[in-house]
């Protein structure tokens, strides 16, 4: 039995209730959009998603969340974030949920399927920062910054030293006209 992509039945609650609940069984912590979308469109009986459009908007979240992690793991390789590093590269809620707010079709200012969110109300809670990890990008974003200007600094000194010898050459070339001079371009 498949359920038209404008209709789901939630039984006798409506989507705010259903997230109250979905934050009682998470121990009092709101639950993300995506978790509540993933529920309300999800068949009681078979445990699966009957609607199409919701399964695709589910997979589509999934695989950019997907590769929006892999993105952050490179970058923090890249980066070099201590070997030992075992900080997570997760999403935070807030970030899930926007990209299921990109992925939902809008309907006269509505998400479908998900209803008008408060825009009162924070979508979920702010997950905590860690201070000693703030701390560290801190560092890491001073020694990035510090690298630029030393890259810089050296850029400009060759530009400098390619100059001093270009009019050294033009020199030399000047006062010594019957001399053939192999200059090496590369150097």
């Amino acid at each position: 039995m498949s359920r038209s992509s404008g209709f789901v039945s939630l039984g006798a609650q409506s989507i705010p209730t259903l997230a109250d609940k979905m934050a009682q069984e998470n121990e009092g912590e709101p639950v993300g959009d995506f978790p509540l979308y993933k529920r309300i469109h999800t068949n009681k009986t078979t445990g699966q998603i009957d609607d199409g459009l919701a399964q695709e908007v589910v997979s589509l979240v999934d695989s950019m969340t997907q590769d929006e992690e892999a993105r952050l793991s490179q970058i923090q390789a890249d980066l070099d974030l201590d070997a030992t590093s075992t900080e997570s590269t997760a999403l935070s809620q807030v970030r899930i949920n926007e990209l299921l707010e990109s992925a939902i079709p809008k309907k006269k200012g509505r998400l479908v399927g998900l209803g008008r969110r408060s825009k009162s109300v924070p979508p979920t809670s702010q997950v905590p920062v860690d201070p000693t990890l703030m701390d560290q990008l801190k560092d890491k974003d001073e020694r990035i910054r510090q690298l630029e200007e030393k890259m810089a600094a050296q850029e400009r000194a060759r530009e400098a030293d390619r100059r001093r010898s270009e009019k050294m050459m033009a020199a030399f070339m000047r006062q010594f006209p019957d001399q053939n001079f192999d200059v090496d371009e590369d150097e």
